[in-house]
């Protein structure tokens, strides 16, 4: 019984491969008469479960805009062409609920985009539809996708099975399998920008907070619009050119600024602010919530080795240096909170976070100095910002102690000047700094429980000058400071 159950799935996939690599494809040969969708030429095609094959019908006028029930054994596929495709012929696909508020595929048709669908769900049909679309129509081999609930579901399926081959994901009020949960790093890997718009009350809302902690902990662009009071549905936007314009800007892409820096391997990744906008949409008549990328913009973030050199250097890159190649050489990795880092960069920035070793209490100084060298001699500032969070500060507070002529500032977050390795206390430790005239901006919270040692300390002991902003009422978290554009704007000022 196994045996033949075998035998037939073996002859089913030589069947598949067949279709895929030797089936012609010819665009007049293939193409059956056209109907119309909102306006725009409908082609429609039925694929056989059993034998791949695929052949051109006609949609009967009942099915007006939508689409009937496949026959048993069959696969209803539907083209639907612009009347100017768009350089790159991008297109969008849709793996379920066709036509039901297509309102983003109809504005993407208006600017260049093919619309395709095939019923649910994503098997060796979905290969056949998506390798003909590739031949006969000679679209992009990068499709985006808008997925509603079980469609969003299958829009990550085909997705992680094929991260290499989707351009972006509308998901809204996805479903999701556990199986696409734990593959989200390969999309996040190819660099696919993912937005989820979903309903706040949503019974299924946690699928979009799993997607979310795995997309961001891998480096992925992943953004998310929560409309305030809603369900289930209804789905999709009334304003069309929210959806419309992240599928468009995510094919289209844009140029990108690569630092000179890179070693010849690195790994790339994306890092954004996580805050949470929450505004009234008019279009919609209602509140939203919005986090993510494509509100926000992004940076690259470069991740490489150095010989010598234990532990990962991380380099968050500007859009646009600023004269000089400034820098803030940190020891902790800033995250989607990091405010001033974000404001830093927006001012043409590097963000640099030096090596820890995996092997050891703490960094190894003569590992960041061959990190210090290394960019100095490409081209960045001989005098970065030294910059911590929390006990993160002592580090950089030890390293320019050592290196005082090649520092330009400290700058410090609710600081606790303790260094793991550093033979003398960067506390006890603070003449050679304020004999080299290093300013100290240290942004506190007044109820933060070190304030009294740490920060009202320094004052104490330093020599030298120092800042300190005080946010009343803010502990020890959250760590960044109220005004992060005022401290990022104090920081251009003492570096000029």
């Amino acid at each position: 019984m196994n045996s033949g159950m075998n035998l037939a799935k073996t002859a089913a996939s030589a069947l598949l491969l067949f279709i895929l690599f030797l089936y012609p494809c010819h665009a007049q040969e293939k193409q059956g008469e056209k109907t119309s969708w909102h306006g725009f030429d409908r082609y429609d095609y039925v694929i056989s479960e059993e034998t791949f094959q695929l052949t051109p019908v006609k949609a009967s006028p009942r099915e007006g805009n939508g689409v009937g029930g496949p026959e048993a054994g069959t696969r209803r596929c539907i083209i639907v062409v612009p009347e100017q495709a768009a350089p790159g012929k991008p297109w969008s696909w849709r793996g379920c609920y066709w036509d039901h508020a297509p309102q983003a595929e109809i504005e993407l048709l208006k600017r260049g985009f093919h619309i395709a669908f095939i019923t649910t769900d994503p098997d060796e049909t979905w290969e056949v539809w998506y390798k003909f679309l590739i031949k006969t129509y000679g679209l992009s081999p990068k499709p985006a996708f808008i997925g509603m609930s079980r469609g969003g579901a299958n829009a990550y399926t085909w997705g992680t099975n094929h991260p290499d081959k989707v351009s972006a994901i509308c998901a809204d009020n996805p479903g999701l399998s556990q199986t696409s949960l734990m593959k989200m790093d390969l999309l996040a890997a190819n660099d696919v920008p993912i937005l989820n718009i979903c309903g706040s009350i949503d019974p299924i809302l946690n699928n979009t907070y799993a997607v979310q902690n795995i997309y961001h902990a891998n480096g992925g662009r992943m953004s998310v619009l929560i409309k305030d009071g809603t369900a289930h549905h209804p789905h999709s936007l009334n304003d069309p050119n929210i959806i419309a314009d992240f599928i468009e800007q995510s094919f289209v892409g844009k140029e990108e600024y690569i630092p000179a820096c890179l070693p010849e391997k690195y790994k790339k990744t994306t890092f954004y602010s996580t805050k949470v906008r929450y505004e009234y949409a008019p279009s919609e008549k209602l509140w939203v919530s919005k986090w993510g990328p494509y509100f926000t913009g992004s940076y690259n973030k470069y991740s490489f080795t150095l010989g010598g050199v234990e532990g990962s250097v991380s380099v968050l890159a500007p859009t646009q240096p600023a004269p000089g190649n400034p820098w803030v050489f940190r020891c902790d990795q800033p995250d989607g909170k990091s405010d001033v880092d974000l404001e830093l960069l927006a001012k043409g920035f590097y963000i640099v976070v030096a090596p820890v070793p995996y092997n050891a209490d703490g960094p190894i100084p003569g590992h960041w100095n061959i990190v210090y060298n290394y960019l100095v001699e490409k081209g960045f500032s001989a005098k970065p910002v030294l910059a911590g969070r929390g006990a993160a500060t002592g580090e950089v507070y030890a390293w320019a102690i050592d290196n005082p002529d090649k520092v330009s500032c400290i700058y410090g977050e609710n600081p606790i000047l303790r260094s793991s390795l550093a033979k003398v206390q960067p506390i006890d430790n603070l003449a050679p700094l304020a004999k080299a005239g290093i300013p100290i901006i240290h942004a506190c919270g007044s109820l933060d429980p070190n304030l009294r040692t740490q920060t009202n300390e320094v004052k104490k002991r330093y020599g030298g000058k120092l800042t300190v902003i005080l946010d009343p009422g803010r502990g020890h978290y959250p760590l960044e400071p109220n005004e992060p554009g005022k401290v990022a704007n104090l920081i251009v000022q003492i570096i000029k």
